[in-house]
C-alpha cells in the first residue's frame, strides 16, 4: 500500500511494459543523474501487469522507488497520468524506460533550472541521441492527415513523400539550437505544473502513440510554449512497437500497438 507524497520540485513517472531489463539501466544511470542534484526528487514506476517481476526488482534494489501495479495493460497515456497524479510536483518528468542518463551531465538539475529560468514555458525537451551517439529526431511539425501513409509504406521514398517526411521529421531545423517546436517525443517531457493543471494531463483516449503530439498541440493552444533544449542531451534506444509490422495498412490490422 502506497500514499501519497508530499509536494515536490520533480516527479519522474515511468511506464512499464515487459522492460524491466531496460528499467533496471534506466534507474541506476538516474540515481547516479540526481545525486547531489539539491532537488526533492519522486521516481514512480507504473507497471502495465508485465509479469516480468519488475515488481521484485524494484523492492530489493529501490526501496525509494514508488509503485503503482496495473491489472492490465491500460495503454502509455493513462498510465503516466496515474504516475502524475500520484505525487504533486513542480515539474513532471514523462520518461521512457529505455533511457539512460549519461555520466556527469546532471540532465534533471538542467532540465529543472532551465524551466525555472523560463516561467512562461510550458513543456520541454532534450536533445535526444542514440547509444552509438548519433542524433535521434525527437522534435516534430505537426503531421498532416497523411503523414502515417508517407512514414509507413513506399510512397514516403518518392520524391513528394521524402520531402514530406524530412519536414514532418524537421530535418531542415538546427538541432545546435534550443528553439519553439510543434511537439517533441513523448520519450522524455518535462512539464511544468500551472501548466499541467490548465491544460489537463494526456488524453486517455490515446491508448498509444500520438498522445504526445496532442499534448503539445493542447500547451500551445492554451499559451504554454514547447521547447526543444539542445544542450541538454538524453540517450534513448527508441526501440519502436510500432515499427514491427511494416506498412501502415497491415500495421492497423496486424499491429496491437
Amino acid at each position: 500500500m502506497v500514499e501519497k507524497l508530499s509536494m515536490k520540485d520533480v516527479n519522474i513517472v515511468i511506464v512499464n511494459y515487459k522492460m524491466k531489463d531496460d528499467i533496471v539501466k534506466c534507474l541506476a544511470s538516474l540515481f547516479v543523474d540526481i545525486k547531489n542534484s539539491g532537488l526533492d526528487i519522486n521516481v514512480v514506476i507504473v507497471d502495465n501487469d508485465s509479469k516480468d517481476k519488475v515488481d521484485k526488482m524494484i523492492l530489493e534494489k529501490y526501496q525509494t522507488v514508488n509503485l503503482i501495479l496495473q491489472n492490465k495493460n491500460i495503454g502509455f497515456g493513462q498510465a503516466q497520468n496515474a504516475g502524475v497524479k500520484f505525487c504533486v510536483a513542480k515539474y513532471y518528468f514523462v520518461l521512457n524506460p529505455d533511457t539512460e542518463f549519461l555520466p556527469g551531465t546532471q540532465i534533471i538539475k538542467k532540465l529543472f533550472d532551465f524551466m525555472e529560468k523560463h516561467p512562461k514555458i510550458g513543456l520541454i525537451g532534450p536533445k535526444v541521441i542514440y547509444p552509438d551517439g548519433s542524433l535521434q529526431y525527437s522534435c516534430y511539425r505537426f503531421p498532416s492527415f497523411w503523414q502515417p501513409l508517407f512514414r509507413r509504406t513506399k510512397f514516403g521514398q518518392k520524391k513528394m513523400g521524402k520531402k514530406i517526411n524530412d519536414n514532418f521529421l524537421m530535418k531542415d531545423f538546427d538541432h545546435n539550437q534550443t528553439q519553439p517546436v510543434d511537439w517533441v517525443m513523448g520519450s522524455a517531457m518535462f512539464v511544468r505544473n500551472e501548466a499541467v493543471k490548465e491544460v489537463g494531463m494526456f488524453d486517455d483516449r490515446y491508448w498509444m502513440y500520438a498522445e504526445d503530439s496532442d499534448w503539445c498541440r493542447r500547451m500551445w493552444e492554451a499559451h504554454w510554449p514547447v521547447y526543444y533544449v539542445h544542450d541538454i542531451v538524453l540517450q534513448h534506444a527508441h526501440g519502436r512497437g510500432s515499427a514491427k509490422v511494416p506498412g501502415v495498412f497491415r500495421a492497423l490490422i496486424k499491429n496491437k500497438l
